[in-house]
């Protein structure tokens, strides 16, 4: 074959060859594209600059409700129950009837001591008449002296005996009164504890209770050291309580709501119990509707005391390390670091930070997770309105 018969085909062959060497070039190109990516963007966390601020405190307990006065009503007389006066449950008022025990024999008591103080004025009224007759016969000398001496004595025994019977009247116009018994107070009556033709026994049967439940007391306990640590707190001007202890008071329901009516704190006990290493304390709330009943178990909030210059963190930022409580911080090279702190209150969704920050230490609330401790961040402002992010 001559050689402008192959010309052709050496064309072609170097056209293929000129194909791969482009296919070649592509290939390294995306190789080394590849061998070389681009570093990611440094992580996103939301942070709190923490500032030193009046922050309000709140502090918690378990108590139980019970009426301002409670009172056992017992009989003052021996008898036999004749009937109730009231409907039990229901409101009754003070000196109302509330049950009557059987006035049949106490009538007839004091018809007899009526009937023995006439006899005593009768004798009373003799004795003074024979005093009256034998004056003027001593003056006169007609009766010896002795004789006047008995006279007078006579009355004056006639005249004690008035008294006895008079107090006895009294007495038995008390028991008879005593057969109504009446509410000593305003309040809710209890449950009859003793059913119609029932023999009571005076100062001893409890016949029903009564409770005044509006306004209604709280009462609680507060642990020692409770006390200790507020007193100490509020000794070094980190806390600063309530004149004369009064807190504000609110309470939670069992089923988690919150009684609508807030009252104060009215009484705290100087005493510690030395069975339960605790002192009592008080509370009164209005209660117009009788929404609360005594005995309830219900959780009482203390108001009104506040930590000034305190610095606060939200709950969430604070993380449980294996020493304790520790928070993730940007530092100035925008470097996240651990920080170890301690913790005082828990106030509404905060964490009061007693030691381990400063005022200007960034915490990071939002993204820990994605920013390990040595890690560079971009450090975003919270907001408690925003999003909650996943960390």
């Amino acid at each position: 074959m001559s050689p402008l018969h192959r010309l052709p085909r050496i064309g072609l062959l170097a056209l293929c060859l000129f194909q791969v060497a482009l296919s070649l070039s592509a290939c390294n190109k995306r190789e080394q594209s590849q061998a070389a990516p681009q570093a990611p963007p440094p992580p996103e966390v939301s942070i709190v600059t923490v500032a030193p601020r009046t922050i309000p405190v709140a502090f918690e307990y378990v108590g139980q409700t019970a009426g301002v006065e409670e009172v056992e009503v017992r009989a003052r007389v021996s008898g036999i129950l004749l009937q109730w006066n009231f409907e039990e449950g229901r409101s009754v008022r003070k000196g109302q009837s509330l049950f009557t025990i059987d006035p049949l024999p106490f009538q007839a008591a004091l018809a007899r001591v009526e009937a023995d103080l006439a006899g005593a004025l009768a004798r009373r009224n003799q004795a003074h008449r024979e005093v009256e007759r034998l004056k003027p016969l001593l003056e006169q000398g007609m009766v010896a002296r002795k004789a006047f001496d008995d006279a007078v004595a006579a009355e004056e025994v006639a005249v004690a005996a008035v008294k006895a019977a008079e107090a006895a009247r009294t007495e038995a116009r008390l028991n008879l009164d005593y057969t109504r018994v009446a509410a000593p107070i305003d309040g809710v009556a209890g449950r009859s504890l003793k059913s119609k033709g029932s023999l009571v026994e005076a100062q001893q049967t409890l016949l029903t209770t009564l409770s005044q439940v509006d306004p209604i007391h709280v009462v609680f306990s507060v642990p020692e050291a409770d006390h200790l640590r507020l007193s100490a707190q509020s000794a070094g001007g980190k806390l600063t309580l309530p004149k004369e202890g009064r807190f504000d008071a609110t309470i939670r329901l069992a089923d988690g709501s919150i009684y609508p009516r807030a009252g104060k704190v009215d009484f705290s006990d100087v005493r510690i119990n030395p069975s339960t290493g605790a002192s009592e304390m008080r509370a009164v709330l209005p209660n117009p509707q009788r929404t609360l009943r005594p005995g309830q178990f219900v959780r009482v909030r203390l108001e009104g005391a506040s930590a000034p210059a305190a610095l606060a963190v939200p709950q969430r930022a604070v993380l449980e390390g294996p020493q304790g409580k520790l928070v993730l911080i940007v530092n100035a090279k925008n470097m996240v670091e651990p920080r170890p702190v301690q913790v005082g209150q828990w106030t509404q969704d905060e964490w009061i930070i007693t030691e381990g920050l400063q005022p200007g230490d960034r915490v990071i609330v939002d993204g820990v997770v994605k920013a390990p401790p040595g890690t560079t961040v971009k450090a975003a402002p919270w907001s408690a309105t925003a999003p909650v992010k996943k960390n």
